[in-house]
């Protein structure tokens, strides 16, 4: 008998995109799968959709209505519902291929894994971005799956092209910050691969990650956005003390952000950006001095540091001729491209 994999599928007034992600679900060639869908307080015809799918398919899809409280408690209130031994997210507005949880399943039983993860496609208005589509295959313990998680380097954040056992969710709830709206994945990713023994990981991309204007990930700058990621990173930076390897994992991307943070352009929210950058340039320039006499960081990481921090106006611009240079203000003009 097959396992019970159960889909949490968190949907927040998605009604034009919430049918493809549905289907794709139930077309997987792996048969034993529930869908958990989750209306977390929507204002427009999720809820119904929701209903219907599950009136016609009453064994395999779960309606649950809750009052909007974030992504967050909505998938975690999806794990509660789910019947499952093996728990999948999916983004309500992405698709994924049918051999997806087949192959996840497979490799998890093959390796004796507690985390089952391939890689992605970013679909773009004009491109298809690979994440990373290499065909490697690769068994990790915690600490090495761990490391790569917090290091970004080839595994993702994303919670979509993975599969979880249930058991990792054990005590959950209890950890996560349910307030945080934005990269609360790698969060709630880093929580679940502490708990793995095993973890595998194969480099397809059968998970088809969408970008519109409205999404999370391209909305207007708000309060969320412009803090959350920061927020994440101090957490994992008390959560992975003790741990050398993944502590600087953290720490590097820390850097990162603060960089970028500290020389945002102020765009359309000044009101919201210029105070929370003076903020960043403050603490960007008390931890210039540890990050250069740190022996971890690279002489690039190093660089970049500096010069966000003694001149910020110039790392801004060269940051965005880059962009420009790279043509990614255009790929990512999704309004443009009627998303």
């Amino acid at each position: 008998m097959e396992e019970l994999i159960s889909v949490i599928v968190p949907a927040y007034n998605v009604e034009t995109y919430l049918a493809k992600s549905l289907d794709s679900i139930l077309s997987q060639s792996y048969r034993n799968i529930e869908i958990v869908a989750v209306d977390d307080g929507s204002k427009d015809g999720t809820a119904g959709i929701i209903d219907q799918y599950a009136r016609m398919n009453p064994e395999r899809v779960v309606a649950l209505h809750i009052p909007n409280g974030g992504v967050t408690r909505a998938r975690l209130m999806g794990v509660q519902a789910a019947h499952g031994t093996w728990i999948g997210f999916m983004d309500a507005d992405d698709y994924i291929e049918p051999d997806m949880y087949e192959r996840l399943m497979a490799n998890a039983q093959a390796y004796s894994a507690d985390i089952s993860q391939c890689g992605y496609q970013l679909d773009l208005p004009d491109e298809v971005v690979y994440y990373y589509n290499t065909g490697c295959k690769m068994k990790q313990d915690m600490q090495a799956g761990t490391t790569a998680l917090l290091d970004g380097s080839y595994i993702e954040p994303g919670l979509g092209n993975k599969l979880f056992r249930k058991t990792l969710f054990q005590g959950l709830y209890q950890k996560m910050e349910l307030d945080i709206r934005n990269n609360e994945d790698l969060l709630m990713n880093y929580y679940l691969f502490r708990e793995a023994k095993q973890i595998v990981y194969e480099d397809f991309c059968p998970y088809h990650y969408l970008l519109r204007v409205d999404s999370a990930t391209t909305q207007q700058i708000n309060d969320h956005k412009l803090k959350d990621p920061m927020k994440v990173l101090r957490i994992l930076l008390e959560e992975t003390k003790g741990n050398e390897e993944q502590y600087t994992a953290v720490r590097r991307r820390y850097i990162r952000l603060l960089c970028n943070n500290a020389t945002m352009l102020p765009g359309s929210s000044p009101e919201l950006i210029k105070p929370y950058r003076k903020e960043m340039r403050r603490e960007l320039r008390q931890e210039l001095p540890g990050i250069l006499a740190g022996t971890h960081y690279g002489t690039r990481l190093k660089m970049l540091a500096l010069c966000a921090g003694i001149l910020p106006s110039l790392y801004a611009w060269i940051h965005q001729a880059h962009i420009r240079l790279n043509g990614l203000d255009k790929t990512w003009n999704l309004k443009k491209a009627g998303r």
